[in-house]
């Protein structure tokens, strides 16, 4: 028993060393999967990077790593001294489970060794100084995200939603789990908010419209902008390049630069 008190308390305190060197630390995360989560917290990761401040990807999603595919990293992290070095790339430093293991290969662990990886991403990493660090987590409010939230001390949860109700009132409860854990600031990202029409440029309202803005306003939390559905991000995100990088005056990229400026 002693034993685990001593190796609880050396993890708890390696965390925190690591994170001292972080001015602010962002998760983004939602009330359920199919919202374009990590599409939104990829795009924001570099498009605050673009605003000049130095900047970490953790990808907390252990059982579906997207983050590699989406932004071209193929190289494997190595480990010095005990320590995970980072992989970068484009400029921000990028951490995921996806970079080590081989490619189709299924993570089926339970909660507590996904939880206990997400605790190595923070307290072994040597992410250095960073501005800002954006965490990717799972869809839903488990394990992973409470985790994150206990041993990251998030500044700020950004919850993504898509304008339909199915997924509004799931990320009600995503938005009430980041106030029970005492995030300072909770903000929401209304996705899909509209399909860009790459013939005729005219928005369709695929999924609806301005739900996640009224949703923000009935919960009290801040509302940080609307994402429209577009083409080019999806082509874009399928052979690993971030859309505000090669398509920055893009809808889909002009909306997610305008978050990144509302979070720094």
């Amino acid at each position: 028993m002693e034993e685990r008190l001593r190796a609880y308390e050396e993890r708890k305190k390696r965390i925190k060393e690591r994170l001292s060197k972080v001015k602010k630390r962002i998760v983004v995360f939602s009330g359920k999967g199919g919202v374009g989560k990590t599409s939104v917290a990829v795009n924001l990761a570099y498009a605050v990077k673009l605003l000049g401040k130095t900047t970490g990807l953790l990808d907390a999603d252990i059982t579906g790593p997207n983050v590699p595919k989406m932004i071209g990293l193929q190289e494997r992290p190595i480990a010095e001294q005990d320590e995970i070095i980072p992989l970068e790339k484009d400029g921000v430093k990028v951490i995921s489970i996806g970079s080590m293991i081989p490619p189709d290969t299924p993570v089926i662990w339970r909660g507590p060794l996904r939880s206990s990886a997400l605790q190595q991403f923070l307290g072994d990493v040597r992410w250095g100084e960073l501005d800002i660090l954006i965490a990717d987590l799972p869809p839903g409010t488990g394990d992973e995200v409470l985790t994150m939230a206990q041993e990251m001390e998030p500044d700020m949860a950004i919850i993504v939603t898509t304008p339909q109700d199915v997924s509004l009132i799931d990320s009600a409860r995503a938005v009430n789990m980041a106030r029970q854990l005492e995030v300072p600031r909770i903000g929401v990202v209304e996705n899909m908010s509209g399909l860009i029409c790459p013939h005729c440029g005219k928005e369709i309202d695929l999924f609806g419209k301005g739900g996640g803005k009224r949703e923000a306003e009935r919960l009290g939390v801040e509302f940080l902008g609307a994402v429209p559905l577009d083409i080019k991000a999806r082509e874009l995100a399928d052979k690993g390049i971030p859309v505000v990088l090669h398509e920055p005056d893009s809808p889909f990229s002009r909306a997610i630069k305008e978050i990144a400026e509302k979070i720094v």
